[in-house]
């Protein structure tokens, strides 16, 4: 902070002198500045003429104070008119710093001292007035101290314990040394020639002493009074109306000043003094009060500060009015920080202060400058009237009022003091110190808006950049931070300024002529004509200082609401994977990048990005590449929404520029990764068919009912297991073998962003893939394919993709297979922090979005822990591979009949270094697919569905013999034969064949796995089925009611007759046969040949049959294992055992009855089928033979014997005479049953018969056995008379169970 009492601090500058290092001059000097105030007493005086002068009087000593600073560096020669307006600006003393040894004469160290202050100051400087050089001793040996004194050296000796006293001492008498040449400096003004000196410009300065004109009487100038006081007696020139009002006990006291005005004492003893002749004395007055305040005698100094103004109101000279006005300012101070007095209740102890500088102020602006170089000067005072006025104010303000405090922090010189209220303040507390100190900081910040104006733009560069650093820490500390970034960028664009031009400087200074014979030029002059031997160099670039400009360039962008540092640097010598290993921090990470809202814009749009890109420009000026690169980069990634597409190409493409020299150069920085999250997914591509690998249980080995289940797996009853479904387990992938995983990648910008390194990040077993370079077109998706290959078995779990931009550090990105565990914690957590957006707890620079998250008061509750579930694959050992070398098929094609059958021969060869000790075939066709779709929408019956389900398993299109497989070497090859069957309505069939190696696992391990790994190779047919033959119309009849009596000689009870059409849709004639199958063997057949275009009729005798009741009792089998579906249709308990009975009957039918047909005058041949044929109740009837069977025969009374027949069932029978009707019934069922029989004759009219026809009870048959009964008969009649017997179920409502019926031919006897 600006020192408000700099005016009253006499300045001793510190130079090294020698050899000495800057941490030993460091040390030294901080030795030194710990002595910051010289009191009076201590001050040896000087009583030699007019060297005693400003020396300490008996008055002074009491509280009297010498205040010291010490600048580290001389002001620029430009300032040396200043010298008389404002000698407080000057070193007074130069202090030098040597460090001695016994090697090391005091000579040289004196002859060095000598040479610095040369550098320093120009020839002929007024200043400084005294010099002297501290020569600390270095090791612990005694020294003479006497030895420095004699060349004008003081030797400080190492082995000193408490240097401080001796420091003080010696600083006492530097200080003396300059009151004493304060008086010379005086009485040389003091000369008519001096005042006119004096008089002579705005800013005069004074020549050499030596330079100076002698007077033309050849006397010297006499020299005023050595009084402290002005004189009493003045000359004509100019009257003093009253003695200047003493507001503190001068030096001389109340009596002496009475004494001194009273016109009864004679006048004190005084010399006459020409002064005042053509000039006026006001400025030599101000001269003497600023002497006089360097001397710590500040009542001498308000006394002459009174008595200048006094005079300057009679004169326009308002530049030293006003630097009379701000010295006498001062002294309030220091006269305030003497007695240590706090602030009362009446009027602010301050405001004096501020009024004195408010009229400084006001008279700095008002002065005329006579050129450029005093308009400069000029604003430098008004800059630093300013300044101080702000700095009194912001020292009360920040030591809660008028205090010890803030005198210490208004007097306090060297580095920047901050008061303890300001550590780690809010705004809070700063509104707090504004209510205890009532000054606010809308009140300082308008005085230190004063400074900033056009005037600013006169100072030098140095001056310039001090005033506005002074400026932007006032801001800074009051809190006005956006106001402290608006005059920081000021002061980086000065500090630019000189760091460019310094380093130019330098670079032509160091370039000196070319060495000969290399021809490097263009250093020094026009660049010659380019030779082909020419070479170019560079010369290295200094970075000493960038740091500090980047940080403030850094702080600028923060208070506007720019983060620079949200993309990181790194040192690129550190072997950086980008892997997180730690889970936590994993999980930390991943949350951070999925859950991260979108770049929230928080300031001036307009502003920022032209904020960022003078940034940009700032670092490539220094020039810092890495810089340029970060705050590129930092920028695309916080500001992409207010980026226009123009910015975001200029930024990539200055980034990218940087990157790549810096990478050029040799700077190992890297920058951290910027795109967001790039990777949206990624996933295993799927194997190659002829590559996949399949598991298998080992119970598949044995399996001997189908080889469907090597194919699918092990059959499941339910059409939905959900245990089988998250048992599938995880990808399988084969050890050695090229492994491809689909990347999407991601690019929220407009230019295409290139990835100088993109691979997966795996763990688990060793994965060999190579990095590639991908470059992501402009808002859009991309699509990449990472390839490798797993060299052992075990668990490959891919974690993510490990990405890296040109001149980035890898990073690596996880993700975690997606679960509805997972999404519904991320969904939770996006939710709270959704909530939170456009929420602000905290106003201007707190509101940040990156200094919320550390004012958060409310925390959240701690998650539980989460375990990331990865992509896995399983790597199983090393598979052979087979390949389909040649079949039988021409074009892949098979054309067959309705029924025939084929052979297809299929030659496979091992390719692979393995043998294959396991093959399986399965197949597939056209027509499973709509079979299995209409068996699982379940509409169709059951008579539907076991056909479905027949022709699917026991009629497949495709089929082999599993026992001619063998094993195949290495190279060899192999063929197996394929049946093919037509079936109309196939158009296309596919061959699976499944191979592996798996007596391999048996052998090398020591527990028989449960598994084993096959691969399968699909060879598809293209099939075209003609249907030449059609099956209708089947029927079957009794031989009663099909024939005559003549015409067989087949029991009717025992057989009937089975009859169909075939029709022929083809364009040549078809042998048809048709077997009747008898013990698994045909004993009967019967061909027809079904000319193009006919329908033929085909009959065969069949006989009958009754299935056992156990048979009939089953229900309709389902022949695959298919979950229970409930009927959609309800059936009474009849109507299923008629169901039943049907199809039951139809199975035996087509057991019994079988057909094939042959190609006239051809070799082809096939089977008929007759399964779309259905059994009806009538046919039923004619099929199957009687429970009980009854037989009715004709038979004589008399002898006994049967009547006379003319057909199996007809007999003749005589009329007029009895016979006897015989009914013979058979139980042939298991049980006993009460049965009862009606007899019908017709015409009954013309029949005498015993006993009564109809219910004739024949109580219970038991099971096996044969019941007869006779009834006598007398026909009266000629003619043809039907006798028909029925028996019936006594307890099942007259269930009919048996009947037959004969014929009786009635004629006259022909006896």
């Amino acid at each position: 902070m600006y020192p408000v009492a700099s005016l009253a601090q006499l300045q001793v500058l510190l130079v090294p002198v020698g050899g000495i290092e800057r941490p030993r001059f460091e040390q030294y000097a901080s030795e030194i500045r710990s002595v910051q105030h010289l009191k009076l007493e201590d001050i040896p005086a000087d009583h030699t003429d007019e060297r005693a002068r400003f020396m300490p009087n008996a008055s002074s000593m009491a509280k009297g104070h010498i205040h010291l600073a010490y600048p580290s560096h001389p002001p620029p020669h430009a300032h040396y008119p200043l010298s008389l307006l404002r000698p407080s600006h000057f070193p007074l003393a130069v202090l030098g710093i040597a460090a001695g040894s016994q090697t090391v004469p005091l000579n040289s160290i004196l002859a060095q001292f000598h040479a610095a202050l040369l550098d320093i100051f120009p020839a002929g400087a007024m200043y400084p007035l005294a010099r002297s050089c501290f020569v600390f001793e270095e090791s612990e040996e005694s020294t003479n101290l006497n030895a420095g004194e004699e060349l004008g050296l003081v030797v400080i000796p190492g082995m000193m314990g408490n240097k401080k006293v001796y420091l003080n001492t010696k600083l006492c008498d530097l200080a003396s040394q300059v009151l004493g040449e304060f008086g010379v400096l005086v009485q040389h003004l003091e000369s008519p020639l001096g005042n006119e000196y004096l008089n002579s410009s705005v800013l005069p300065t004074l020549p050499p002493y030596s330079e100076m004109p002698a007077p033309l009487d050849g006397n010297h100038p006499t020299l005023p009074s050595h009084n402290s006081q002005p004189e009493v007696s003045r000359p004509s020139t100019f009257t003093l109306a009253a003695a200047p009002t003493m507001k503190r006990n001068s030096s001389a006291g109340a009596t002496q000043r009475q004494s001194t005005l009273g016109p009864s004492q004679p006048a004190a003893k005084k010399r006459s003094s020409g002064i005042g002749v053509a000039s006026s004395p006001a400025r030599l007055f101000k001269v003497y009060g600023d002497f006089y305040m360097l001397s710590g005698r500040t009542t001498d100094a308000e006394l002459w500060y009174s008595e200048a103004l006094a005079t300057f109101r009679t004169t326009f000279d308002p530049i030293w009015q006003a630097a009379a006005t701000e010295s006498l300012a001062s002294i309030s101070v220091l006269d305030a920080w003497i007695a240590g007095q706090s602030a009362t209740s009446g009027k602010e102890p301050w405001a004096d202060v501020c009024e004195k500088l408010n009229q400084a102020i006001s008279l700095y602006h008002k002065t005329p400058a006579d050129g450029d170089q005093d308009y400069g000067l000029l604003s430098l005072l008004y800059c630093h009237c300013v300044l101080r006025q702000a700095a009194l104010l912001f020292s009360v303000w920040s030591s809660k009022g008028w205090g010890p405090l803030a005198f210490t922090a208004m007097l306090h010189s060297g580095p920047p003091f901050k008061p303890p209220a300001l550590e780690n303040a809010t705004d809070v507390d700063r509104e707090r110190l504004s209510s205890i100190s009532t000054i606010s900081r809308s009140t300082i910040s308008h005085v230190v808006s004063q400074v900033h104006g056009p005037w600013l733009l006169h100072l030098g560069p140095r001056e310039r950049i001090s005033v506005l650093e002074l400026t932007a820490s006032i801001y800074g500390s009051i809190g006005y931070h956006r106001k402290e970034a608006y005059v920081l960028r000021e002061v980086l664009g000065c500090l630019l300024d000189l760091l460019v031009c310094g380093r130019e400087e330098d670079g032509l200074q160091k370039a000196g002529p070319p060495p000969g014979g290399l021809g490097i030029s263009g250093l020094n002059g026009p660049p010659p004509p380019r030779d082909k031997t020419q070479i170019g160099i560079r010369l290295t670039e200094s970075v000493e200082g960038n740091e500090s400009l980047l940080q403030i360039l850094k702080h600028i962008c923060k208070v506007l609401g720019i983060n620079l540092d949200s993309v990181g640097l790194f040192d690129g010598n550190e072997v950086v994977t980008g892997v997180e290993t730690d889970m936590s921090a994993m999980i930390a990470r991943y949350e951070l990048d999925v859950l991260e809202p979108p770049p929230e814009v928080h300031g001036w749009p307009e502003l920022q990005v032209g904020v960022i890109r003078e940034a940009v420009a700032v670092a490539e000026a220094l020039p810092d590449f890495p810089a340029v690169a970060q705050f590129s980069l930092s920028a695309l990634k916080t500001m992409t929404v207010i980026l226009s597409a123009g910015d975001q190409y200029h930024f990539y493409a200055t980034a990218a520029r940087a990157l790549l020299t810096s990478q050029r150069r040799g700077i190992t920085k890297l920058v951290a990764f910027w795109s967001g999250r790039p990777m949206v997914s990624v996933g295993l591509l799927p194997l190659p068919p002829m590559r996949l690998p399949i598991e298998r249980p080992m119970s598949a080995l044995h399996a001997t009912s189908s080889i469907l289940p090597i194919l699918t797996g092990a059959t499941d009853p339910f059409l939905y297991n959900p245990r089988r479904a998250a048992a599938q387990g995880n990808s399988l992938v084969i050890q050695g073998e090229r492994l491809e995983f689909e990347v999407i990648l991601q690019n929220p910008f407009v230019f295409d962003l290139e990835i100088q390194s993109l691979s997966l990040s795996t763990s688990g077993v060793t994965f060999e893939s190579q990095p590639i370079r991908v470059i992501i077109p402009g808002n859009s998706y991309h699509h990449v394919v990472l390839a490798g290959s797993a060299k052992e078995t075990g668990d490959l779990i891919v974690r993510g993709c490990i990405v890296q931009t040109p001149g980035g550090q890898p990073r690596e990105f996880v993700l975690p297979v997606a679960t509805e565990a997972e999404d519904e914690r991320l969904s939770r957590r996006r939710g709270a922090m959704s909530s939170e957006v456009g929420r602000f707890k905290y106003s201007g620079l707190d509101g940040f979005p990156w200094n919320r998250a550390s004012k958060r008061g409310s925390v959240q509750a701690p998650a539980p822990p989460t375990k990331f579930q990865f992509l896995q694959c399983k790597v199983i050992p090393e598979q052979p591979l087979i390949r389909i070398r040649r079949t039988s098929l021409t074009h892949g094609a098979v054309m067959l009949y309705d029924g025939e059958v084929s052979s297809i021969t299929m030659v496979l060869e091992n390719i692979s270094k393995l043998s294959v000790d396991f093959v399986r075939l399965a197949f597939d066709d056209s027509t499973i697919a709509p079979a299995q779709q209409a068996l699982t929408e379940g509409d169709l019956n059951v008579f539907d569905t076991y056909e479905t389900e027949y022709e699917l398993i026991h009629r497949p299109m495709l089929s082999w013999d599993s026992d001619s497989s063998r094993l195949i070497e290495p190279s060899d090859k192999s063929a197996i034969s394929v049946q093919c069957l037509g079936k109309v309505g196939c158009t296309s069939a596919t061959i699976h064949i499944s191979y592996g190696l798996v007596n391999r696992h048996l052998e090398n391990e020591a527990s028989i796995p449960t598994h084993f790994h096959v691969r399968q190779l699909s060879f598809p047919v293209m099939v075209t089925v003609y249907q030449m033959l059609e099956c209708l119309n089947m029927n079957i009849l009794s031989l009663s009611d099909s024939m005559g009596a003549d015409k067989t000689q087949l029991d009717p009870s025992q057989n009937c007759l089975f009859s169909i059409e075939i029709r022929n849709l083809y364009g040549q004639p078809f042998e048809v046969t048709f077997d009747r199958m008898e013990d698994d063997s045909a004993d009967h057949t019967t061909s027809a040949v079904v000319p193009p275009g006919a329908t033929t009729r085909v009959v065969i005798p069949l006989r009958k049959f009754r299935l056992p009741s156990d048979k009939i009792a089953q229900p309709i089998p389902t022949l695959s294992e298919r979950q229970f579906v409930v009927a959609k249709s309800k059936l009474s308990k009849d109507e299923e055992t008629r169901q039943r009975e049907l199809f039951w009957y139809r199975e035996e039918l087509f057991k019994r009855v079988q057909s094939r047909w042959k190609e006239v005058g051809g070799m082809r041949h096939g089977n008929l089928s007759l399964r779309q044929q259905r059994l009806s109740l009538p046919m039923l009837d004619a099929l199957r033979t009687q429970r009980c069977p009854v037989r009715l025969q004709m038979v004589e009374i008399k002898s006994g014997n049967l009547a006379e027949k003319i057909s199996p069932d007809i007999y003749t029978a005589p009329t007029h005479q009895f016979i006897q009707l015989q009914a013979q019934v058979t139980n042939t069922t298991d049980e006993t049953l009460a049965l009862s029989m009606d007899l019908a004759i017709t015409p009954a009219e013309h029949v005498l018969y015993q006993g009564v026809l109809n219910d004739q009870p024949l109580g219970r048959v038991k099971a096996g056995s044969v019941l007869s009964i006779n009834m006598p008969l007398c026909f009266v009649a000629r003619g043809r008379f039907a006798i028909t017997g029925r028996v019936r179920l006594v307890e099942s409502n007259g269930e009919l169970v048996g009947n037959h019926h004969i014929a009786c031919l009635a004629s006259p006897s022909k006896t």
